[in-house]
């Protein structure tokens, strides 16, 4: 797409979503800073005083700043699932899925027996695992529940222990809202794009453009944060020790999760792509399980579980 047709893409959607309140929408689901009321009407009268504006404009800008303020409540399940969406869509255009009823139907099955027992077991449009095809390293939690979990990475699971611990992981990812908070860090880029929902209406063709591009900006903020960048060490620490208590709960041994670590940390190429890139050193995330559950002893697979995994998942490992 060309920088002309993407701005183009843009103001129209942008538009779109101002003539239909989409915008107004967004302030409680993405923005969210108990001082954006005053920090619009500040600038607002900055702008005015400089002639950038008029006073009209101004007021129109304190007033949407003010409301986004007034607005600004928690995510609700519903617009959790919606966003998760969102981010599954952008993953489902990087990655194609596995074409392998039999191997998504073994990972829901897991995952979802996992879910039950956490400390998030129901979202608004449940959890769903998917597997992806490619031999890239790498997991993504999305929020809602969308999980979707590399053949690369299962090829490092020597067990079904170890798969348990890759689900439980990213379960606990959902459940601590980590996707969530990630968006969060555009709130100011997003604020910026609902306050336009007013002054959009006296501003011209110029600064609609500016707000389009804000808004392509707000979007590109968020897939970063998510796929390009990754969660931070500390959230991937907490997502560790969720993954402990809910591995404990089902009759998993957490050990499977730090075997399943030490056979990534064999895997990984320094600088790589996926968890190489996003993640935190496996050596360190195993320091710190094996800190958590009194060190580590390597699981020995329950002929039933292994044979069952072998079934589903045999070509991958």
């Amino acid at each position: 797409m060309t920088d002309m047709n993407r701005r183009d893409f843009l103001m129209a959607g942008l538009r779109t979503a101002l003539s239909i309140g989409a915008a107004g929408a967004m302030a409680p689901m993405l923005a969210g800073c108990e001082t954006m009321g005053e920090v619009s009407r500040i600038g607002a009268d900055i702008a005015a005083s400089a002639g950038v504006i008029s006073q009209d404009q101004a007021a129109s800008i304190a007033r949407s700043g003010e409301a986004v303020a007034r607005t600004f409540e928690e995510i609700t399940p519903a617009q959790e699932y919606y966003i998760g969406r969102t981010v599954g869509a952008v993953i489902l255009d990087q990655y194609p899925p596995l074409a392998n009823p039999a191997a998504n139907g073994y990972l829901n099955l897991l995952g979802q027996t996992l879910a039950a027992a956490s400390d998030y077991p129901e979202t608004y449009g449940g959890y769903h695992f998917l597997i992806l095809d490619t031999d890239e390293i790498n997991a993504f939690a999305a929020p809602g529940g969308l999980i979707f979990i590399s053949t690369g990475l299962l090829a490092c699971c020597p067990h079904e222990t170890a798969v348990a611990g890759v689900c439980a992981h990213e379960i606990g990812h959902v459940g601590l809202k980590h996707g969530l908070r990630s968006i969060s860090k555009a709130r100011i880029t997003t604020a910026l794009t609902v306050i336009g929902a007013e002054s959009a209406r006296t501003f011209g063709g110029e600064d609609l453009a500016t707000l389009a591009d804000a808004f392509g900006g707000a979007v590109s903020d968020v897939t970063r944060t998510l796929v390009v960048n990754g969660y931070s060490r500390a959230y991937e620490t907490d997502a560790d020790m969720a993954a402990i208590a809910i591995m404990r709960r089902v009759g998993y041994d957490p050990n499977g999760l730090v075997d399943m670590l030490g056979a990534m940390d064999r895997r990984l190429s320094p600088g790589g792509a996926g968890f190489a890139s996003t993640h935190p050193d496996p050596a360190d995330r195993i320091a710190r399980i094996t800190q958590r559950i009194g060190g580590h002893r390597p699981v020995r697979p329950d002929p039933a579980r292994q044979a069952r995994f072998v079934g589903a998942l045999g070509a991958m490992i």
